[in-house]
C-alpha cells in the first residue's frame, strides 16, 4: 500500500471514524481539509443496492446541477443542416455530420472534448464508434439527453452544467460535483441536486436498501462519508 504524505494523513485525522456527517457538515469538512495548491474538483459516490449484472437495475440519466461544476465543458454536436446550424448558435465547440464522425473515429478529438450530442439520424453512423466513444463515456445516448432533435436546448443545458452518470459494474455512480472554492451552500445545493436524481432513477425491480454509501472527496483528500439517509432541510446545521 502507498504511504499517505504528511497532509493527507493530517486531513484524515481530522475525519471522526464511524461517523455519518450530514451534507453540510460533510462538505464544509472537505472543503476544510483539501490541501490542494490548485482548485480541486469536488468528487461524489453512490454506492447502490442494486445487482449491475441485470440491465433492467442499470441506473443512468443527466441532472443539471444549478451551479455547474466549475469548468468550461467541450460540447460536440453530430448533425447536418438546420440543426447544425442550432448547434453553433447554442455554443457548440464542433459541429459537423460525416466530417466530424470520421474525425471522431479517428481520436483526433477526443482529448477537446467532454460531451457528444447527435440527432437521431446521425444514430447509425455514430454506432460503429461505439468501441471508441463508450470507454470515455462519449457515446449519446437518449436516456442522457444526448440523442435529440432539440439540439440547440442540449448544448446550453450541458455547458451550464448538465452532467451525466451511470452505475458502473459493481452498482457504484461517480460524478463530479463541483469545485473546491465553491461556498459549502454551492456544493450542497448540488448535491441535494444530484441525490435528487438518484433517488428519483431507482429500479423498480432494485431490492432492499438503495443508497448503501455516499462518500465526496477532492483529487488530493480523503472522501468524507455523508448519510445516505438525510435528504431533506439539507442546507440546515447538522448535529455534531
Amino acid at each position: 500500500m502507498a504511504k499517505r504524505g504528511k497532509k493527507y494523513r493530517a486531513a484524515l485525522d481530522k475525519i471522526e471514524a464511524d461517523r455519518l456527517y450530514g451534507p453540510k457538515a460533510g462538505l464544509a469538512l472537505l472543503k476544510e481539509i483539501d490541501s490542494a495548491a490548485y482548485d480541486s474538483t469536488v468528487d461524489c459516490a453512490f454506492r447502490l443496492g442494486i445487482d449491475p449484472r441485470k440491465a433492467d437495475q442499470m441506473v443512468r440519466g443527466a441532472v443539471s446541477l444549478p451551479h455547474g461544476i466549475g469548468k468550461s465543458v467541450r460540447v460536440a454536436v453530430v448533425a447536418g443542416g438546420d440543426k447544425a446550424a442550432e448547434a453553433r448558435e447554442a455554443g457548440a465547440d464542433h459541429v459537423g455530420g460525416d466530417e466530424l464522425v470520421e474525425e471522431l473515429g479517428q481520436g483526433d478529438l477526443l482529448d477537446q472534448i467532454d460531451s457528444v450530442i447527435a440527432t437521431p439520424d446521425m444514430m447509425g453512423k455514430l454506432g460503429r464508434l461505439g468501441k471508441v466513444l463508450g470507454p470515455r463515456g462519449l457515446m449519446p445516448n437518449p436516456k442522457s439527453g444526448t440523442v435529440t432533435m432539440n439540439v440547440g436546448q442540449a448544448v446550453k443545458e450541458i455547458k451550464a452544467g448538465r452532467i451525466e452518470y451511470r452505475s458502473d459494474r459493481n452498482g457504484n455512480v461517480h460524478t463530479i460535483l463541483g469545485k473546491a472554492s465553491f461556498t459549502t451552500e454551492q456544493l450542497v445545493e448540488n448535491y441535494a441536486a444530484l441525490l435528487d436524481e438518484i433517488i428519483r432513477q431507482r429500479p423498480s425491480a432494485a431490492k432492499g436498501r438503495y443508497l448503501q454509501t455516499v462518500a465526496v472527496s477532492t483529487s488530493m483528500s480523503p472522501s468524507v462519508p455523508l448519510d445516505p439517509a438525510k435528504s431533506r432541510d439539507l442546507l440546515e446545521d447538522d448535529d455534531a
